[in-house]
């Protein structure tokens, strides 16, 4: 069976990957698209944080609550100049919509998918819906390493034309013991992901063993890993993040920190922008990705203490 023909030509790469091409140290942020079919807060948003991050990722239906859908937030994000990152669920869809949604973002501009599992309905405002989870996540990043690399669907029907797509994942280093975690991050590797966005970091030690582990099989050579970084408010929105979020390991001395604050919210900035700094002097972390759950103002102010700011004009597609 014949695959379908290549992809259209380099120039309709991401900034993304072009940026971690050429080894500069990427930011990504979130953008959550709103309840409603009304475009005028993801604008604002996208309005806010032009130029503070290489691209945005647009979260679907977070915490299993409905929002508008992540290739519609996308398709804004494009038509007001940013670059988005499109996440798409396997919670919520079977092989034959996770590959047309592909496609069909695809077909809008979008050149990112971020693969993830989704939060359960439970937890959400429609708790009775049923989880699909036709595909696992490493499912569904084979899927779009195939349907580009390979020009052929999950069934082995050829493509028409391949989409051009940057293949991200999510990875938890602290969900669980870390030899597991690790393993699951050679999955994602081996399945073809391209870059991973990781839960916050607090605890930047224990992030370097993990880290070592990554180095020691050069999985930092086959993705990029950006870094989660969470900016906090306040030492309650500490102890929520360290007590009810799985996988977030908050010390106590970053606990202390703003128990003696005057001012916890200055001080979340500062820590954010100062664990950003440990960061990019620590191997194999390519860049970090901004979630400001609530608090976008949040963002350009760390980026710009971090000193990520301005950020490198992407490589021009012309020269790879």
């Amino acid at each position: 069976m014949e695959a379908g023909p290549p992809p259209a030509s380099s120039k309709s790469g991401s900034r993304l990957e072009r940026v971690l091409a050429a080894n500069e140290f990427a930011v990504t942020a979130e953008v959550v698209p709103p309840a409603s079919p009304d475009p005028a807060p993801i604008v604002a948003a996208a309005r806010r944080l032009k130029g503070y991050a290489d691209a945005f990722n647009v979260t679907d239906g977070p915490r299993a609550r409905v929002h508008m859908a992540p290739w519609a937030g996308g398709a804004i994000l494009l038509r007001e100049g940013l670059e988005p990152v499109v996440q798409l669920t396997t919670r919520d869809r079977n092989r034959i919509a996770l590959q047309g949604d592909v496609l069909g973002a695809v077909a809008l501009g979008v050149r990112n998918v971020l693969a993830l599992s989704g939060d359960d309905p439970k937890v959400g405002n429609e708790p009775d819906a049923a989880i699909v989870s036709d595909l696992t996540t490493e499912a569904f990043i084979e899927t779009m390493r195939d349907l580009r690399d390979k020009g052929v669907f999950r069934g082995g029907d050829p493509v028409e034309t391949r989409p051009r797509v940057f293949i991200g994942a999510t990875a938890n280093p602290f969900g669980g013991p870390m030899e597991d975690s690790f393993v699951n991050l050679r999955g994602k590797a081996e399945a073809g992901a391209d870059f991973v966005q990781t839960q916050a970091i607090y605890d930047l030690d224990a992030f370097d063993e993990w880290m070592h582990l990554v180095r020691k099989e050069w999985l930092h050579e086959k993705l990029h890993i950006l870094a989660g970084i969470v900016p906090l408010k306040s030492a309650k929105a500490a102890r929520f993040m360290a007590e009810k979020v799985p996988g977030v390991v908050l010390p106590r001395d970053i606990l202390s920190r703003f128990e003696r604050a005057s001012d916890p919210a200055a001080e979340g900035l500062r820590i954010a922008a100062e664990s950003i700094e440990a960061l990019r002097k620590m191997g194999g972390v390519h860049g970090v990705h901004l979630m400001a759950v609530n608090w976008e103002s949040a963002v350009p102010v760390i980026v710009k203490r971090a000193g990520l700011y301005p950020r490198p004009p992407a490589p021009d597609p012309a020269v790879e």
